[in-house]
């Protein structure tokens, strides 16, 4: 009688692994695509216009010559206020540190605005 109980616990449990979508890469792909299309119509911003965003609840950051809006993150920035060191700057260096996990490369294009002028 036991086994029988383990065997249709495991069925049912097998059978929503498989009914339930495990690929999310549908949401994904739109935001990629949509990233994709910020890029293609993003906006060019003056060293001038950044630096004017040097606040916590108005932070812009520049990195690599892309102006990036981080002012949601600010609080949620896991090294507290080290990410206003740069802010309405350059943080190309900062933000390449040992202290960054890779996944902050990822994350960072959510925040993406445009580009820094040449």
């Amino acid at each position: 009688m036991m086994i029988v109980v383990l065997g249709l616990i495991l069925s049912v449990l097998l059978g929503l692994l498989i009914l339930i979508p495990r690929d999310r890469k549908s949401g994904l792909s739109k935001k990629v695509e949509s990233n994709a299309s910020n890029k293609k119509a993003s906006k060019i911003y003056s060293k001038a216009e950044v630096s004017l965003h040097n606040k916590k609840t108005d932070c812009w950051i520049i990195i690599k010559d892309k102006v990036f809006d981080v002012t949601s993150y600010v609080e949620e920035h896991p090294g507290g206020d080290a990410i206003l060191a740069h802010a309405g700057d350059d943080s190309t260096e900062g933000f390449y540190g040992p202290q960054h996990a890779t996944r902050v490369f990822d994350m960072i294009e959510d925040f993406y605005i445009g580009d820094l002028e040449a």
